[in-house]
């Protein structure tokens, strides 16, 4: 079973992409509110799958998926975006990011794009 840590500051958000996960057969292995706790959970934990929000206080998604790159240049990230954030989104790829699902989350999509970045 794939390891996932899901990280937004929402926690309805990561509530939300919970219950489509566990629903989809995935172990939720951790959550963070903010980038900072994304990786020091990274770095414990070493999930199969990260879901990364980009906007988040004290470190943001784009700057996450730059550190835990760094500590495991093999890490599977998908960023988690609202509309209109397509140059942000842009950076995180560049930055190392596998995918991107945009919220409002359709749950076909959030499982069809981790089961992708899992090959």
């Amino acid at each position: 079973m794939a390891k996932v840590l899901i990280v937004d500051d929402a926690a309805f958000m990561r509530m939300m992409i919970k219950d489509i996960l566990e629903k989809g057969g995935f172990e939720i292995v951790g959550e963070a509110n903010n980038g900072i706790k994304a990786v020091e959970l990274f770095k414990k934990e070493k999930p199969d799958v990260v879901t990364m929000d980009i906007t988040m206080p004290d470190m943001d998604g784009i700057e996450a998926v730059k550190a835990i790159k760094e500590f495991d240049p093999a890490a599977k990230i998908i960023m988690c975006s609202a509309m209109g954030q397509q140059t942000m989104v842009m950076d995180a790829i560049k930055a190392g990011a596998k995918d991107f699902i945009v919220k409002p989350f359709q749950p076909d999509r959030v499982i069809e794009a981790v089961t992708k970045v899992l090959g």
